[in-house]
C-alpha cells in the first residue's frame, strides 16, 4: 500500500511538475534507531548508539525519487551503488546529465561505480589533504573544493527529518522503514502539487 501510494505521488509529480534531472545530488543521513532492529548499527557520530541511516537521490529542485536505507555504521560510500540501482530501477538512471556528490564521495570507487552507471558528467567535492591550508568560501569559488549543485538535497533531507518516525525510528524491521519513508515521500509530493495547484490563486498565502 505504500509503495503505492509513493508511485502515485511520483507518477502525478512527473506528470503535472515533471523531474528535472538535469542536475542530480545524493548524499546520506543518520538517525537514530534506539530499539536496534534490522538494518540498524552503531552510530559513530553519536557515540555508537544504534541508528539508520538513508542515501537520498534528489532532482534539480530537491525532488527526492530513489533511496536506499542501512545502519548508522555503514558510510555514504557504501549506500551510492545500491541508491543508484535503485534509481534504474525507476527507468531513471539515463536521464541523469550531471551528477553531484561531496567529499565523502571522492574516491576511484565512486568514480567506477557511476561511469559503469552510465553518468559521464560527475561533479564531486575534494577532500582537502592532510596539513593543506582550509580555503575560505565564497559564493562562486572554494578553491579546489568544488561546491557544485550538492545543496538541493540537503533541505529534502530535513523534510524527512521533520517526520518523528524517522528521526527516531522505533521499529525492527526494514519493510517498515521503508514504509515510513515511502508515506514521507508521498505526504512530500502532495503538499508540493498542492501548492502548484494553487500557485496562481489570490488567496493562496
Amino acid at each position: 500500500m505504500f509503495e503505492q501510494l509513493r508511485d502515485e505521488a511520483l507518477a502525478g509529480n512527473d506528470h503535472i511538475i515533471g523531474l528535472d534531472l538535469s542536475e542530480v545530488a545524493i548524499d546520506g543521513s543518520q538517525h537514530k534507531a534506539p530499539f536496534d532492529g534490522e538494518g540498524t548499527g552503531p552510530n559513530p557520530t553519536d557515540r555508537a548508539k544504534s541508528g539508520w541511516k538513508w542515501s537520498l537521490a534528489t532532482d534539480r529542485v530537491g525532488i527526492p525519487f530513489a533511496w536506499a536505507i542501512d545502519g548508522a555504521n555503514r558510510n555514504d560510500m557504501t549506500l551510492l551503488a545500491p541508491t543508484l540501482t535503485e534509481l534504474n530501477s525507476r527507468g531513471l538512471l539515463g536521464e541523469v546529465e550531471t551528477l553531484h556528490l561531496d567529499k565523502g564521495y571522492d574516491n576511484g570507487v565512486a568514480l567506477a561505480l557511476t561511469r559503469a552507471a552510465g553518468i559521464t558528467d560527475l561533479v564531486c567535492a575534494k577532500r582537502r589533504k592532510p596539513g593543506a591550508p582550509k580555503v575560505a568560501l565564497s559564493p562562486t569559488k572554494n578553491g579546489s573544493h568544488t561546491l557544485g549543485l550538492r545543496w538541493p538535497v540537503e533541505p529534502t533531507n530535513s523534510w524527512f527529518s521533520n517526520y518523528g518516525q524517522l528521526r527516531r525510528n522505533t521499529d525492527r524491521f526494514i519493510h517498515h522503514r521503508l514504509a515510513q519513508v515511502d508515506l514521507a515521500v508521498a505526504l512530500i509530493l502532495t503538499v508540493k502539487l498542492v501548492k502548484w495547484a494553487n500557485r496562481w490563486s489570490p488567496n493562496h498565502t
